[in-house]
């Protein structure tokens, strides 16, 4: 069996009605239409990634894991998710503004769709000016209220707008009414599910010209109606690993990197992921380099016990499985 080493994973592109252009133009992504989404590494069914680097090339995630198993997840994060891959990544361009919609956590996804929940973070990347997120309701509120507005289509003057900029971040736990607004470009990472639960869609039809389903009815037992606090206060020291989110799903740090520096994972049982957020660097684990510019993902096996970052500058967001 070959050797792991550091995988980087074909791009999985994602018209999107709210999509635009700036995947292509600024991150090279080389899809038609309107990009809105570049799924960087997925284990959700029927939109598995597969390698797209070194002697591994073409080897689906799913084969990955039945060939290396505790190697390439670590012995914990394989013993949890029963040999799935646990996290979605992806990066997001929002040309206009996303449908208002929430997720459902473990539970109920188990129930109703036999799938994971759905908890995500989002690192900001670039705003335009005046660029907002849809996060929560502006003031108290509770289900009648909720579905008093939903039912006169006045859902729009309930929703808390956030203000956003490069290098915020924000966690959104399952329950939670959000949208990214127009203007935003963000790197997520979130459980491994596709299950949303739409409740506005801006009156807009898809790409195809029909409207998009909504899930009032499956949302109104899932909504938090309680103040949401999703915005995630970090340091962002250079040459430093500062945390900024951890979660049962995800544990995620920024490296702001003006210098070559070295990570040990010896008591991390855990894959790591980098997604370069600025600028580039070269990563090496196991004994293999390879280059990550701005706008690539890439995978550590949890076999790696050390990692070696050469930059002058670059900016990574650092992910692991608690």
């Amino acid at each position: 069996m070959k050797q792991l080493y550091p995988l980087k994973f074909r791009p999985l592109l994602k018209e999107k009605v709210w999509g635009g252009h700036k995947l292509a133009s600024r991150f090279g992504k080389n899809g038609a239409g309107l990009l809105g989404e570049s799924w960087e590494i997925s284990g959700v069914k029927g939109d598995i990634s597969e390698v797209s680097n070194g002697p591994l090339q073409g080897t689906s995630l799913v084969q990955l894991i039945e060939d290396y198993g505790a190697a390439l997840l670590g012995k914990k994060v394989m013993q949890d998710y029963h040999g799935e891959f646990p996290l979605l990544f992806k990066f997001i361009d929002a040309s206009q503004d996303l449908s208002v919609q929430l997720h459902p956590d473990d539970e109920v996804a188990k129930e109703r769709h036999d799938s994971f929940g759905k908890t995500e973070m989002w690192y900001i990347m670039d705003a335009d000016e005046g660029a907002r997120l849809i996060l929560g309701f502006n003031g108290e509120m509770d289900k009648s209220r909720y579905v008093e507005h939903l039912s006169k289509g006045e859902i729009t003057q309930i929703l808390h707008e956030e203000p956003v900029r490069a290098g915020d971040a924000f966690f959104i736990a399952s329950g939670t009414v959000h949208a990214i607004g127009a203007g935003v470009v963000l790197a997520e990472i979130q459980q491994t599910s596709n299950i949303t639960y739409r409740i506005y869609d801006w009156d807009r039809p898809d790409i195809d010209g029909n409207m998009r389903e909504l899930h009032t009815d499956l949302a109104l037992d899932v909504i938090n109606f309680e103040d949401t606090k999703a915005k995630l206060h970090f340091s962002e020291d250079e040459d430093t690993v500062n945390e900024v989110c951890t979660s049962p799903y995800f544990k995620t740090s920024v490296l702001p990197l003006t210098k070559a520096t070295s990570r040990t994972m010896e008591t991390v049982d855990s894959f790591v992921v980098y997604m370069c957020t600025e600028g580039k660097a070269a990563i090496e684990a196991l004994g293999v380099t390879e280059e990550l510019t701005k706008g690539e993902t890439i995978l550590i096996p949890a076999e790696a016990t050390q990692i070696h970052i050469k930059t002058s500058k670059a900016t990574l967001l650092e992910v692991t499985v608690p």
